[in-house]
């Protein structure tokens, strides 16, 4: 049987694999009823002992049923979280194991769809997986290639992601431009200077054509905990003072349910021991108190969850109004499009410096940018938008398939290193 090559985009929100067809033209994979992105989750049951992927990990964990939800992966990668272990009743995963089962599960449907083995994979990677620090990252692309190895691929490649988006891109010109790769994702935002053109394409060794890269680690993740920590945390007393106002309450744990993947660390007898030491010198007990029902009814990611949802209802309206129950309490607040742009403030001039960077080492200014490409959701909230526009107000502006062209253009370098 022949070698099935693919490429992998395991992302931190959702991923995507893509084969070639007969002619050589790339395209996504069904991996959850037809859909063409598997959201990178898992839901481990604790009433039936499943295990869960996607969408349907999601739908079973909102129905309230027991068990743990797992969701960001790729944003432990590299970190010290990667030496914790969850518990999933009398058993105890690492994270990499965690990654495995996630793994595993995208190859068995890829290779159901395809009716033979998938052998040769290359995997997207991000520009840096981990900011300021070679090591971490040269661990990072490590243990995922640890977690794929495992999974019984014999040959195995990694490409940058915007590189991969620029791949995707190339197949629609007609002439040679000077493209910048905007690719912000769950968890990493990353740049790449490229020349694009039709005999470009053609070539196996694209690496004179990559002017330069620069990559940070800030995605949307971060800007749902942002968000978070900016309009919802308050509600449940951060901010707040002790009764004798001489000190404001702890910022850790609101910080810890702001943040997916430490979200489990607050499950704890300990954690809800030291909230209600906090309650009780709280200025504001009832905020923290409906923090405590909170973590005790685990609804933590749900909360998260929420918040997403929030921020992408304001990248098409001004305004919304964000409520979330917690037994009899409910957590309200307005939200703005205003109020996300000061959230994300910092984040932005974070973006956009390293935006100069990646000029600064092609060499360029921003007016030499024939063409702005746009991929991965976190293009579309509207601070992010602005700040591209303003930076490169005659730059054609190319929106991709915003969670698919990093698959596709992955499947393509797949075909030029493994060929089937």
């Amino acid at each position: 049987m022949m070698n099935l090559t693919c490429g992998l985009d395991f992302g931190t929100s959702n991923s995507t694999m893509a084969h070639r067809d007969a002619d050589g033209v790339p395209y996504l994979l069904g991996l959850e009823a037809g859909r063409q992105t598997l959201p990178s989750v898992l839901f481990f049951g604790f009433e039936d002992d499943t295990i869960r992927f996607g969408r349907e990990a999601v739908a079973e964990y909102v129905t309230g049923a027991e068990g743990r939800l797992m969701r960001s992966l790729k944003s432990v990668l590299g970190t010290a979280l990667m030496s914790d272990t969850t518990r999933v009743k009398a058993r105890s995963y690492g994270f990499l194991d965690i990654l495995g089962i996630f793994i595993a599960e995208v190859k068995r449907r890829a290779e159901q769809e395809l009716g033979g083995p998938v052998e040769s994979i290359v995997c997207g990677r991000p520009v840096h997986f981990v900011d300021d620090d070679a090591e971490a990252d040269r661990l990072a692309e490590s243990q995922l290639e640890s977690a794929v190895r495992a999974q019984g691929f014999r040959q195995i490649a990694f490409q940058f992601e915007p590189i991969a988006a620029a791949l995707d891109y190339e197949r629609q010109v007609s002439a040679e431009k000077l493209a910048l790769i905007v690719d912000l994702g769950g968890g990493t935002s990353d740049f790449s200077v490229v020349r694009v053109s039709p005999e470009r394409a053609r070539a196996a060794d694209r690496s004179a054509d990559i002017l330069s890269t620069a990559g940070v680690h800030v995605g949307g993740t971060d800007f749902d905990r942002l968000l978070s920590m900016a309009k919802v945390m308050p509600e449940l007393g951060l901010g707040t003072r002790t009764r004798d106002g001489k000190r404001h309450l702890p910022v850790a744990p609101y910080y810890d349910l702001s943040t997916w993947h430490r979200i489990n660390r607050l499950y704890t007898a300990q954690t809800l021991r030291d909230l209600r030491g906090t309650s009780r010198e709280a200025a504001a007990p009832e905020r923290v108190e409906t923090m405590i029902a909170l973590i005790e009814d685990r609804l933590g990611h749900r909360l998260v969850g929420a918040v997403e949802a929030a921020k992408i209802a304001l990248s098409q309206a001004t305004e919304t109004d964000f409520r979330f129950p917690v037994r009899e309490r409910m957590i309200e607040t307005p939200m703005s499009v205003a109020e996300l742009t000061a959230a994300l403030d910092n984040s932005v001039e974070r973006i956009a410096a390293t935006i100069a960077e990646a000029l600064r080492r092609a060499g360029i200014r921003a007016g030499a940018i024939d063409s702005l490409i746009l991929t991965g959701g976190s293009t579309q909230v509207p601070a992010i938008a602005r700040q591209l526009a303003a930076l490169f107000p005659e730059a054609e502006l190319v929106r991709t398939d915003v969670l698919g062209s990093v698959g596709l253009g992955l499947a393509l370098d797949a075909g030029r290193k493994f060929g089937g």
